[in-house]
């Protein structure tokens, strides 16, 4: 019934186009975020408004994903790999060329829409890939390996995002991606193999499941987005999290009675399996949040270049990358007590935050490396551990289907992180000079040490929910599903 697994170099070719997919939406991930400020400018907007940049990217990917999942498990991971990389490079070349050259910035929101379902198509390819192809025992080993790749992916985007940004233009943290992804579409038309999929075919695929899940965690999403700048008690807002109940609502009961559908949510009975993936989630939503907001803190606080504050924020991704690393490794010497992993990982990733929340204009460049190098290290020691955990329980014949629930839960957090994260700014900003009005001015136009009072209350905020995770963490068990 299950075809063989690959060996030799037709596993190691695998491995490699995997590493690219993830290194590729990492890349994306960080190099966007570093170049925010330099498009705010350019557009001159404020930074609620330039978030836009990086929050419809987010949302896109995170209601597409679990339909992703599920269309792997129908129509084949090289469909989707090859698809999802020829979308990504178009978009990507749209998101640097025409914004520009029309001087538009919803064509750049346009633009990045397009660039989402590419990449929303790669983040699923990766781990469902590595699960399809490696035998159980080397799964953790090659999740490390990607991981590694995600890891210099995060780590190259601020540098990179900064220099190109300040030496040509911001245009090229988009452009980069074109060369990289024709390179991947080559190497993985030639390389990855044609696999039938055991599922029914696509005639039977939950379309109805599909548009519910999709409308309703963009509703959530943009409810959280835009929540604060229209107001709570706005019609549009009301509406958001109105829509937001009623499609999400519907999609659990239709997958509930649903044969074919796209989440089984019978897995969610086990408490291990629910508690890993709270634990999962939280932690990418504490990470985006701190990852936005420090270009900003670091730029409009510090005075430090793009490129300077670029190469600043690689400290964090060169945490994840070391310990990235040593967690495939030591993985599988671990078994039975991989929890104390994730949990020591969690306690580097609360201490890192607890650096953070005490920065001021004069907080020192150390103390700030510092913090960053932690807060990598304890997200690199926990992701391998927990991604394995999770894809783990899962049969064969669902691989995608879980590939793209762990996909889910980084970008939908990331997307409510952004929110959250540029809303608890704010707030700490009123809250330290009492007028509401001083929001919609630019951060250069705002004190340095008004600033500061909004950052300190995110990191404040991160510590709080990484004791939290820390407690969450005592529930993990280590189950396995039943080889089909």
């Amino acid at each position: 019934m299950n075809d063989p697994l690959p060996t030799g170099k037709t596993l190691i070719f695998i491995l490699i186009v995997a590493s690219i997919a993830s290194f590729m939406s990492s890349l994306d991930g960080t190099i966007v975020n570093i170049a925010l400020p330099s498009i705010a400018e350019a557009f001159d907007l404020t930074t609620s408004s330039v978030a836009w940049v990086s929050t419809i990217y987010l949302l896109v990917i995170a209601g597409l994903l679990l339909i992703i999942g599920k269309i792997i498990d129908t129509i084949g991971i090289k469909n989707i790999f090859l698809g999802g990389f020829a979308i990504f490079v178009i978009g990507s070349f749209s998101c640097g060329f025409f914004p520009d050259l029309l001087h538009s910035f919803n064509l750049l929101l346009i633009s990045r829409i397009v660039q989402a379902i590419g990449g929303g198509m790669m983040i699923v390819v990766a781990p469902a890939m590595l699960s399809l192809f490696m035998p159980g025992d080397r799964r953790a080993k090659g999740l490390s390996l990607i991981m590694l790749f995600a890891a210099v992916g995060m780590a190259l985007g601020p540098t990179l995002g900064g220099y190109l940004t300040e030496y040509l233009s911001w245009h090229w943290i988009f452009f980069i991606n074109v060369p990289v992804g024709i390179f991947a579409i080559v190497l993985g038309l030639i390389v990855i193999p044609e696999k039938k999929p055991d599922s029914c075919p696509l005639k039977k695929f939950d379309t109805p499941g599909a548009v519910l899940i999709f409308v309703g965690l963009a509703a959530l999403l943009f409810s959280f987005s835009e929540g604060f700048s229209l107001g709570w008690t706005s019609p549009e807002i009301i509406v958001s999290v109105l829509l937001a109940v009623i499609f999400i609502g519907g999609f659990i009961r239709r997958e509930l009675h649903y044969d074919n559908p796209l989440i089984d949510l019978g897995m969610f009975k086990s408490r291990s399996f629910v508690v890993l993936n709270i634990v999962f989630a939280l932690l990418y939503f504490t990470f985006a949040g701190a990852n936005y907001v420090l270009p900003f803190y670091l730029e409009y606080i510090h005075g430090f270049s793009t490129a300077n504050a670029g190469l600043i924020l690689t400290s964090l991704s060169v945490g994840m990358m070391i310990t990235g690393i040593l967690s495939g490794l030591i993985y599988a010497k671990l078994v039975g007590k991989i929890k104390y992993m994730v949990m020591a990982g969690v306690v580097l990733v609360g201490v890192g935050y607890f650096l953070l929340s005490h920065l001021n204009p004069v907080t020192g460049l150390g103390v700030i490396i510092t913090a960053l190098s932690m807060i990598g290290l304890g997200i690199g020691v926990t992701v391998t551990p927990l991604t394995t955990l999770i894809m783990g329980a899962a049969p064969p014949s669902k691989q995608g289907m879980v590939s793209s629930l762990t996909g889910l839960e980084r970008y939908a957090p990331m997307t409510i992180g952004v929110a959250v994260y540029n809303l608890m700014v704010i707030v700490g900003i009123v809250i330290s000079v009492k007028n509401s009005g001083i929001t919609y001015k630019t951060p250069a136009d705002i004190s340095p040490y008004i600033l500061s009072f909004g950052f300190d209350l995110a990191f404040v905020i991160s510590v709080i929910l990484a004791v939290i995770i820390l407690a969450l963490c005592f529930f993990i068990k280590e189950e396995k599903a039943a080889e089909e």
